[in-house]
């Protein structure tokens, strides 16, 4: 889990950064200014969550549950719903994805959730000496 986890983290913010880079440089004159602050927040959560997806996967070397494994679905799922669907109706304009934006943002709070859970119910202690 760990390693596919990581994996799957590196690559989003791959795909995040040239999601960034297309809207900067080229998609600022396809679509408006009101499309483009859409589709610049998809950037930005799914950037937030990228870091969010590698401390999932850094949590689970020394933490083994599966509320981890569920945390990090979570966190990938409400990349694909909430960014997907501004990503979408910034570029198409489709405002039937307009109820898939609250299911991802839900996703990403359970994750999150998930993410606390696992953290409070494991044995590991951290030594500050």
């Amino acid at each position: 889990m760990i390693k596919g986890l990581m994996i799957l983290a590196a690559l989003n913010g791959l795909l995040a950064v040239a999601l960034g880079a297309f809207a900067s440089h080229g998609l600022k004159h396809m679509i408006s200014s009101e499309m483009m602050t859409i589709f610049a927040l998809g950037v930005q959560y799914h950037f937030y969550h990228v870091f969010a997806m590698a401390l999932v996967a850094l949590c689970g070397i020394s933490i083994h549950s599966k509320l981890l494994y569920w945390s990090g679905g979570l966190f990938m799922a409400g990349i694909t719903f909430f960014s997907g669907s501004l990503y979408v109706y910034a570029l198409m304009g489709t405002k039937w994805m307009g109820p898939i934006t609250p299911l991802g943002g839900f996703c990403f709070m359970l994750g999150w959730l998930l993410l606390a859970l696992a953290v409070w119910r494991s044995r590991v202690t951290v030594d500050a000496s």
